[in-house]
């Protein structure tokens, strides 16, 4: 066959080569007689039970992430909200197979169409569990066990076939759809397994080869591919023998500057397994994994919790948390507005949460609480004009007072902003903030006017386009004039191909996912200019 060379997202780096194992065929099933309509709620219980004991037995068969990871979804499967609406609908006279199909694709239509990676990434999860309830429901055959070594491709892949692999001998993952967020990216990159996720539309193919730094897959590889696949598998290996070396170590520009690594967290399930040694502190906290949908908004003692939670594993390390960036496509019951046309350029980020304050306080009485005894910081995410600032700021002032008032402990934290509107990038002196950190991924879809999951224009979502970097110099121009901080925690700060037009800016502090602090921190010990 043709050899073909796609490009999707990085989820986990490496490079691996193998024989195609293609996930989400039809299986062939054992017929069984559907339940008479009265035996249908029975139906269903029996085969929600029977996925929980298939579960349970997987946990005891994985290791402690893995464990986690199955025991949310246990969590979700044992919670009757999730199989209420199919129970309602089988009362109402809807076969149990059709009925637990719509309830779920229901609950995770809510998820996927969540701007938020986190969110989209948890849809995988309840696919999951949904398919396993239906295995049982109409006696589907079990999985066919995948050979070793294989490069698993298909349209997104459930976490407890993930588990069930031996990546001991090798193999990679290459997916049509899928998250660099998910819980199956976030196992892969833990087993330094290959995957590369968004690459669209996928054909048959017999052996491919996976690269998941670059984000590439080529599929039947022709002989000079094949060839070209040892060499580059040795220097690989050598790259990320030193990148393991450096994680740990700081590292300086020849001129002598330090350059400070943050690490971004989409949740605390991120933190698990890392040592804070690798990092300078958390340069962006996502706080959205607290407001599921479906669930009833966090209220104050919840969000304490959880942020006292991530600033102790910081260990003294600065922290910076941004408030809830919700809207556009990333909606949240109770909180976010139905219906807008434009909703990237509607009631999302700052202005959602001012348009709420009876949410933003919750928040940001947790917060002025948990930033006590912590180093922690609140940056406000889509700030356009000095008026949000001036807002957000009163009410903070506001919150800490009624908490002294009452006695709380508490103490009022540093406010920054996010720089991801052109309009803030560009009168950035404007905004007397205490910081400003570049989201690159917004900075770049708002500057270029092209998003980076449309295929047809993600050529032009490019953070390293000279438009995109002045609007970043501007920003950092603008924090030097007033002396205060300025970072990057946008994607494009571990993308190692950007790291010196990062500098070049006058960056000298990048937050990156944690698995790319070594490969960054490498990079920048091999800049060769100031």
């Amino acid at each position: 066959m043709t050899e073909r060379r796609m490009t999707g997202r990085p989820a986990s780096p490496g490079l691996a080569s193998g024989p195609v194992f293609t996930i989400g065929k039809p299986k062939p099933r054992t017929e069984r007689k559907a339940p008479a309509q009265e035996d249908g709620d029975a139906a269903l219980r029996t085969a929600i039970d029977s996925a929980l004991v298939d579960l349970v037995s997987l946990v005891e068969a994985v290791d402690e992430e893995g464990a986690d990871i199955i025991g949310f979804q246990i969590a979700m499967l044992e919670d009757e909200a999730l199989s209420e609406g199919a129970f309602d609908a089988i009362a109402a006279g809807v076969p149990p197979v059709h009925a637990w199909r719509s309830a779920l694709e229901a609950e995770i239509a809510d998820y996927e169409r969540s701007e938020d990676a986190y969110f989209r990434a948890r849809g995988t999860d309840l696919a999951d569990i949904r398919d396993r309830v239906l295995a049982h429901l109409t006696g589907a055959a079990e999985s066919e066990k995948v050979p070793p070594g294989s490069v698993l491709v298909g349209e997104d892949l459930p976490p407890s076939l993930f588990l069930s692999v031996d990546w001991s001998k090798g193999g990679a993952i290459a997916l049509g759809a899928g998250s660099p967020s998910s819980h199956v990216a976030m196992l892969a990159r833990s087993r330094r397994v290959p995957m590369v996720t968004g690459l669209g539309a996928l054909e048959e193919a017999s052996q491919a080869i996976v690269d998941g730094a670059a984000g590439t897959v080529t599929f039947d590889p022709d002989s000079a591919s094949l060839a070209d696949f040892g060499p580059a598998l040795a220097r690989r290996h050598e790259a990320d023998a030193r990148a393991e070396t450096m994680k740990a170590e700081p590292v300086f520009l020849p001129n002598g500057t330090r350059v400070d690594i943050m690490i971004n967290v989409a949740s605390p399930d991120d933190l698990k397994g890392i040592s804070p040694e690798i990092c300078d502190g958390i340069g962006l906290v996502r706080t959205e994994f607290l407001f599921e949908p479906g669930r009833p908004l966090p209220d104050e003692e919840a969000q304490y919790a959880a942020y006292v939670a991530i600033a102790a594993w910081a260990d003294g390390r600065p922290v910076t948390i941004r408030t809830l960036d919700a809207g556009g496509d990333k909606p949240i019951a109770g909180v976010t507005s139905d219906g807008e046309s434009n909703p990237f350029l509607g009631l999302r980020g700052l202005r959602l949460s001012l348009a709420r304050p009876e949410t933003f306080r919750v928040q940001l009485r947790a917060l002025a609480r948990a930033s006590l005894h912590h180093e922690i910081r609140i940056m406000l995410p889509m700030v356009t004009v000095p008026g949000e600032l001036a807002e957000a700021s009163a009410l903070l002032d506001e919150v800490v007072a009624s908490l002294i008032a009452e006695g709380t402990p508490c103490r009022r934290p540093p406010l920054g902003i996010m720089v991801e509107v052109p309009a803030a990038a560009l009168g950035a002196l404007r905004f007397p903030a205490d910081f400003y950190s570049i989201g690159s991924n917004d900075l770049t879809q708002y500057t270029m006017a092209a998003a980076r999951d449309i295929a047809d224009v993600a050529g032009l979502n490019d953070a390293g386009d000279p438009a995109v970097l002045e609007l970043m110099a501007r920003a950092v121009g603008a924090g030097k004039a007033r002396k205060v901080p300025v970072s990057i925690c946008g994607d494009a700060a571990g993308e190692v191909r950007l790291v010196p037009k990062l500098i070049g800016v006058g960056l000298t502090c990048l937050s990156v996912p944690p698995a790319l602090v070594g490969a960054v921190k490498a990079a920048i010990a091999d800049f060769k200019h100031v």
